[in-house]
């Protein structure tokens, strides 16, 4: 299958520059895709469309958590500014990929949803004439995230494209936009990149040494950001051994309610990590936009905009934490998956290969089957607090009981 679909809307027509070419007339490809990681069908199939080439207004990347979907919206509108395709050195490829080109905006949200008003001021944007020659460009990171009353705000920008806008949006499946979104997109379906990709990912960008990198690279499962967390920072490495060591030690009631504990307490230090110093800035700023001194009198408007910024705060931590939990839970499937690999013989290296002795003495403690049930629990777990809002550590003390070992053998 193409990883682009044909999209419904007329095709539009780019500004065309060539791609430079080395004397044997092999094709550079620009320097703006190199963040893409395993993805060289993607970017086979948009560099055509930087040239005029079955361009549209609006477009839908779609694959799984880490494999880089906006990355890939935001490498394509570099390259749909740049002169040169996507040399990645000049202004609008630089200023494109710091976030501070006038004509290309990224919507990345922190909250569990992006309401009406947020969109409604995109659609404003995108009404607006490009301050250059090229696009004005509109990324919407989490797509899957617009409440019904943005999508419906959305929809109505979308069908009614002005001349010289493109919409990107960004989402998990096809299924998680609205199908009369999805229909007027062009598709783009990015994949898993591959554990050699990751690695050598790391190595080239970020001077991991290979051992490291191939860690990394089989424990984040092609989830390039957990991938780079992984390969730098060792806290983060202990933390998922310590999810990773969880299964074996599920043999009663009492281990499995404190594995739920283990579970959810590790995950709200890893997202307190990743949300502690963004608070602290984002405090910071809020301080001095208000002029505010430590002492000193503070103006009327300053006690709202601080309970809406700790309210927001306090939504980003709660994602935070779901997210983290939701890694972990990945961590636990990728065991029994092992488990279930190493029981039937097949050969390859395992995504936990640095404890294949665990993973070895999980296999011999139960079955295939009773490993198949488990992951089933550990879906379910998902989307109890994913999708119905189920608390956190009811939804975990429930999974880890279905993960309970069988007393004395395999079953």
């Amino acid at each position: 299958m193409s990883a682009v679909a044909p999209a419904g809307p007329a095709a539009r027509t780019a500004p065309t520059a060539g791609i430079a070419q080395r004397a044997d007339g092999t094709t550079v490809v620009p320097a703006v895709w190199a963040t893409l990681v395993g993805q060289r069908t993607v970017v086979d199939a948009l560099r055509p469309a930087t040239a005029g080439h079955g361009m549209t207004h609006a477009w839908l990347f779609t694959g799984p958590p880490g494999s880089g979907r906006s990355n890939a919206a935001v490498a394509f509108a570099a390259a749909l500014q740049c002169g040169e395709r996507g040399c990645g050195d000049c202004q609008d490829c630089r200023t494109v990929l710091a976030g501070s080109h006038p004509d290309v905006t990224v919507v990345r949200t922190q909250k569990l949803s992006i309401g009406v008003d947020e969109v409604r001021e995109l659609v404003r944007r995108a009404a607006l004439a490009p301050v250059g020659t090229k696009w004005q460009v509109l990324v919407v990171e989490d797509a899957d995230r617009l409440t019904d009353q943005a999508c419906n705000a959305l929809l109505k920008a979308i069908e009614e494209p002005t001349e010289r806008t493109v919409w990107m949006l960004c989402a998990p499946t096809t299924e998680d936009v609205l199908q009369t979104i999805r229909s007027r997109c062009r598709l783009v379906t990015l994949t898993t990149p591959s554990a050699g990709d990751v690695a050598d990912f790391l190595v080239r960008t970020e001077g991991v040494h290979p051992a490291v990198a191939d860690h990394a690279a089989r424990a984040s499962q092609g989830h390039i950001g957990r991938a780079r967390a992984l390969a730098r920072d060792e806290a983060t490495r202990n933390r998922r051994r310590d999810v990773v060591a969880l299964p074996l030690r599920l043999t009663s009631l009492g281990a499995a309610m404190s594995a739920a504990t283990v579970l959810n307490d590790t995950a709200k230090a890893e997202a307190e990590a990743l949300t502690d110093e963004l608070d602290s800035r984002e405090k910071v700023d809020l301080d001095a936009s208000y002029g505010v001194v430590e002492r000193g009198r503070r103006p009327r408007e300053y006690a709202p905009a601080l309970r809406e910024l700790e309210k927001s705060q306090k939504t980003r931590a709660k994602r935070r934490h779901l997210d983290v939990v939701d890694r972990g839970l990945m961590d636990l499937v990728s065991v029994y998956r092992d488990a279930i690999a190493v029981a039937s013989g097949a050969p390859g290296t395992l995504v936990n290969e640095d404890a294949r002795a665990d993973v070895e003495e999980l296999a011999r403690r139960s079955t295939p089957e009773g490993h198949l049930r488990r992951i089933g629990a550990i879906f379910a777990a998902r989307e109890q607090m994913l999708e119905f809002n189920v608390p956190v550590m009811l939804a975990l003390e429930s999974m880890m009981v279905a993960l309970q070992l069988p007393e004395g053998g395999r079953r």
